[in-house]
């Protein structure tokens, strides 16, 4: 017997259902959660997107350092040629940088433009005359730039004059190398840097970064695709779950509401015997649960009916005698039906007894207190009671046991029902003047009861049920009311609650007669 546990106040312990318990998730369906699960392991993958964002932050920040550091080269190659050999050098320069080269007067006049030479490395595309993927495109940028709160560089348009150019203004002013960012119209980024020149003129340089746009897109849609991908094997996969976790957990729900509506007979809960997994084996407990609660059921059903028809026969008999008591002058008839009285009073207060200790043994033994007990001294006051009584004219009884101690941790009343009912059932199948033998051994820390009689014995088939409540197989001579059926049931009850088992067997040393063999762990240190 398992020892009492105390738990402290307010811990969840295993059965009770609150170390399983799920708070708000709880409320939520499995498919919805699995989903759930995986959307959400989607939206840390789509947070790539936001990571190009700084990718792009990334690389217009060197691309201004880039434009810095070539207007500064410009400026300083500028400054040490003459004016009329500037427009040639700014054509080569231009043709180097990629950069659009202006240079404006201290009067913000433009004195050389590298378009005007003849090099248009800088155009700004019109957004309406371009297809609607680049549509779609921005639009996108523009959703990712809101999402991500990234600043919004202002619109790039073209100044008259380099009066009307912050660069060029606080490059002239401050005679440092001024740089900026701005917007073109298709959402390309336009940096712009201006360096001083000797006389107060300032060299500017215009630079459309339409391929940092470009490979931010080009990077996006590769993981747009890779998101897509996945977010399709990620939807079959929980489709997939749903299936194989969730409709078989449905079935099973609702297996288990209609055998708690009482529809045990025609519900058929799946066994699902292809799955190996936690579910098939909830599958089949659950049905090995709803088949012994039908043959729970049908076991009660067929007692009710025999008790039923076990108590109608003495309730007869003494009703008869009751009535027959009151109309019988002569005392000799008087007297006999008193017996019968007796009798018929005596078979139902075994039968109701019997009902009422197998209804309440298995609450009763969870409480019980072990102690050792030591089973033969306990076997032998059951013998010397049997002779006590007059047992050994009918049938005689034999106590034989080897060496001890023959000590066991239990219950010794509950012990003493155990024996007292395989005594009282070899009693029953035992013939006149026969032999009931019982024997007690110790081998292997458990000690070994026999209970030997020399009566018709149990049919192989039957070995196993009479251990059944409700169950008997009863000799034909012997009339109702007797036996309830639930002497060995009760008794394999408590032995197994003492951690032992109890089987029938035939006896090889004769042709009838059975053997009850009880099976009990010696009590430790003994």
């Amino acid at each position: 017997m398992a020892p009492d546990i105390a738990f402290p106040r307010n811990e969840p312990r295993e059965g009770d259902g609150r170390d399983l318990a799920l708070r708000w998730s709880g409320q939520i369906s499995l498919t919805r959660r699995i989903l759930a699960v995986n959307i959400f392991a989607l939206l840390l993958l789509a947070g790539g997107f936001f990571y190009l964002d700084s990718y792009r932050s990334r690389i217009v920040d060197g691309r201004i350092t880039q434009a810095s550091r070539e207007a500064r080269l410009i400026g300083e190659a500028l400054a040490m040629v003459g004016p009329r050999q500037r427009p040639a050098l700014i054509l080569r320069l231009a043709d180097d940088t990629g950069a659009r080269i202006r240079i404006f007067d201290a009067g913000g006049r433009a004195l050389v433009d590298s378009r005007s030479l003849g090099v248009r490395n800088f155009q700004l595309r019109d957004p309406d005359k371009q297809g609607w993927d680049q549509s779609a495109a921005r639009f996108l940028d523009a959703g990712i730039d809101t999402i991500v709160g990234a600043a919004r560089a202002p619109l790039y348009r073209e100044r008259r004059d380099g009066r009307h150019w912050p660069d060029v203004e606080t490059a002239r002013d401050r005679h440092v190398v001024v740089t900026s960012v701005w917007r073109a119209p298709d959402r390309t980024p336009v940096i712009t840097a201006a360096a001083p020149l000797p006389g107060d003129a300032v060299v500017m340089t215009t630079t459309n970064a339409r391929d940092i746009t470009q490979t931010v897109r080009i990077e996006r849609f590769r993981l747009s695709l890779v998101l897509l991908l996945v977010t399709v094997v990620s939807v079959l996969l929980s489709l997939f779950l749903a299936r194989t976790i969730v409709r078989p957990l449905r079935r099973l729900a609702r297996a288990a509401v209609r055998v708690r509506l009482g529809r045990a007979r025609e519900v058929v809960v799946p066994r699902l015997p292809s799955r190996r997994d936690e579910i098939g084996s909830l599958a089949r407990a659950l049905s090995d649960m709803s088949l012994a609660l039908r043959a729970r059921i049908d076991a009660t059903e067929a007692f009710a009916a025999d008790v039923t028809h076990e108590m109608k026969n003495p309730l007869a008999s003494l009703r008869s005698a009751v009535e027959g008591l009151g109309r019988v002058k002569d005392p000799g008839l008087q007297a006999q039906l008193l017996e019968v009285v007796r009798d018929d009073v005596h078979r139902l207060d075994r039968l109701i007894t019997d009902i009422s200790e197998a209804s309440r043994l298995d609450a009763q033994l969870s409480r019980a207190k072990f102690e050792p007990v030591d089973v033969v001294q306990l076997i032998a006051g059951l013998v010397k009671q049997r002779v006590q009584r007059g047992v050994e004219r009918e049938v005689r009884l034999r106590f034989d046991h080897g060496e001890g101690p023959f000590i066991v941790q239990g219950e010794g009343a509950r012990l003493e029902r155990v024996f007292d009912n395989l005594i009282d059932n070899a009693l029953s199948f035992s013939p006149n003047g026969g032999l009931i033998a019982i024997g007690a051994s110790c081998t292997q820390g458990e000690m070994v009861v026999r209970v030997e009689d020399e009566g018709p014995g149990v049919p192989e088939d039957a070995r196993e049920t009479i251990f059944q409540r409700f169950q008997s197989v009863r000799p034909s001579s012997e009339a109702f009311g007797q036996h309830s059926g639930l002497g060995l049931a009760i008794a394999r009850t408590i032995v197994e609650a003492h951690q032992g088992a109890i089987a029938v067997e035939s006896r090889e040393d004769r042709l009838a007669g059975a053997r009850f063999v009880i099976r009990l762990p010696l009590a430790p240190g003994y």
